[in-house]
């Protein structure tokens, strides 16, 4: 008797794998055309909002293409999300900042995956498949074999062959080259390593997935004790990158990224295939771009195995943390006895009866307690506040308070439009005699200078003229700083006016060596010292 009731049972659990059932369904083709267009290798991830959108987006295009209805799935962008979840073909999360995320699951990765094989050219036999079938085998070979010698014997022979090759290429032998075939099947297999390598990344955050849920629902069911199931959690996600086939590549793949000299390997290489003058005629964009993007792939699935593994720990312990055992307990009950009365009521209560019961129960009435008596040392008043009425400053009106501020710019820049005037001041010294007391305090200096250094027909020379300032309270004091003048009645001498002076002007200004040679008898410098 034949072995075919047990394959069409074995065949019939394959088709009810997500996997097989994403690609024989009557929507097939539009959901993996609608898959490979929303998330890529560099966007593994989109938020539901977008999806949603995406997805309604990708449909409509879809029916004005011509595509038939029963060949399209139905539904807003949210169901039909709503419903690729529940096959298990898209896995809803929460970024860091609370917002839904979809990414895709390993079987739909693996659809995916399958699809795209079969949309490149398969290559018949070859003499690079045989080649990678004769070294995979002596590899395995030298690795698995128990016996000694017989390793010894291999090495051997292998590091004979290398070296009689490397001493031939020394010697200046031929370069061999290799067939546009050879090179095709070559990236062909490369090409299906690496893109396999989502698919298994998602396999292994899964199993973190499924180990949570399991340790979730052992907590609840209360079988255990707490400690016990925090055992086995600990034990089997410590054990769980060896006892799966995927979580041993993970680890492979984790001890690649740790060995630096490997990863640099493995870019030298991946460029160097790249380079050949082959790989234009046989690579398309896509497949250059996701082969020169391997070691970054690697990285990044590692990064979402660590971090679901990270999120699986968190939610456990803030499940243990906000666990309350008693009030679940009361909740159970309540239930209980709410079904056993809801049980009891439908003896004698008709197919359409109803019961008002309100969503959330009235308010109790109930009289405040007091939790603090009256204590005579607390209900003491503070003491009188000290009269201070004599140690009230003067009042000062708003224009007291502007003769204290900084520099007037406004009304300046209208007075030191005079200096390009011709019978006007011939500097700012002048000017500065001209304005009203107001506008002669000494911080105004500062003010003339700023918008000397920020005007195009003023220039500020490295000379030293005196300006003689009067202060609020109507006293006088000569300052000197450097001359102001208008470049159109300069002529063309001195530095070139504009903002090219702004540094100078500081440096004058801060430098307190810079007008050690200018004295005066009466006047004092900008900065305060007398002159010499």
């Amino acid at each position: 008797m034949s072995n075919v009731v047990a394959d069409r049972a074995r065949v019939v659990a394959a088709f009810e794998e997500p996997t097989l059932s994403l690609l024989h369904q009557a929507h097939a083709a539009a959901v993996i055309a609608v898959f490979r267009s929303a998330f890529t290798r560099d966007v593994p991830v989109v938020t539901a909002v977008r999806l949603h959108s995406m997805v309604e987006t990708f449909v409509d295009e879809l029916r004005l293409a011509g595509v038939a209805d029963r060949r399209i799935p139905s539904g807003s962008g949210r169901d039909l999300c709503r419903k690729w979840v529940s096959g298990q073909w898209l896995i809803r999360s929460l970024a860091e900042d609370g917002a839904e995320q979809y990414s895709l699951t390993s079987h739909a990765q693996d659809a995916l995956r399958l699809v795209e094989q079969l949309m490149r050219e398969r290559a018949t036999l070859s003499e690079h498949r045989i080649a990678t079938i004769l070294d995979q085998a002596r590899r395995f070979n030298r690795v698995a074999n128990p016996d000694r010698a017989a390793r010894v014997s291999i090495l051997d022979a292998e590091i004979s062959r290398l070296t009689q090759e490397r001493d031939r290429l020394l010697a200046g032998g031929d370069m061999p080259t290799v067939s546009g075939d050879y090179m095709l099947q070559g990236f062909a297999e490369l090409t299906e390593l690496v893109s396999g390598l989502p698919s298994d990344f998602a396999r292994v955050s899964e199993s973190f997935t499924a180990l949570r849920d399991q340790i979730f629902a052992s907590l609840r069911a209360e079988d255990r004790p707490a400690g016990e199931v925090i055992d086995e959690y600990l034990q089997r996600a410590d054990t769980l990158e060896e006892s799966t086939q995927e979580g041993r590549a993970f680890m492979g793949a984790f001890d690649l990224l740790r060995d630096q000299a490997l990863v640099e390997q493995l870019r030298e290489d991946i460029a160097a295939l790249l380079a050949h003058p082959l790989a234009e005629e046989i690579l398309t964009t896509s497949d250059r771009s996701e082969l020169r993007g391997t070691v970054s792939l690697i990285r990044q699935g590692m990064s979402r195995v660590i971090a679901e593994r990270a999120r699986a720990t968190s939610a456990l312990r803030e499940f243990i943390i906000t666990h309350d055992l008693t009030r679940d307990r009361e909740l159970d009950a309540m239930l209980r006895a709410l079904e056993a009365e809801t049980a009891t009521w439908m003896e004698s209560a008709g197919p359409k009866a109803r019961v008002l019961v309100p969503l959330l129960p009235s308010d109790i009435d109930v009289a405040v307690l007091r939790e603090r008596f009256h204590d005579a040392d607390v209900s003491v008043p503070p003491p009188p506040l000290a009269d201070v009425s004599d140690h009230q400053p003067v009042e000062m009106s708003m224009r007291d308070l502007m003769t204290q501020g900084g520099p007037s710019l406004g009304a300046m820049t209208s007075w030191l439009k005079r200096l390009a005037v011709p019978g006007g001041p011939p500097s700012g010294g002048a000017l500065f005699t001209e304005l009203p007391d107001p506008l002669r305090r000494p911080v105004e200096i500062f003010g003339v200078l700023h918008l000397a250094a920020n005007t195009d027909d003023l220039d500020v020379t490295g000379k030293a003229e005196a300006y003689e300032t009067v202060r609020p309270d109507g006293t006088r004091r000569t300052l000197f700083a450097p001359e102001v003048v208008s470049s159109t009645r300069k002529g063309d001498g001195g530095p070139p006016a504009g903002r090219a002076t702004a540094e100078p002007v500081v440096t004058r200004l801060t430098d307190r060596n810079d007008f050690d040679e200018v004295g005066s008898t009466e006047g004092d410098r900008l900065d305060g010292r007398p002159h010499d």
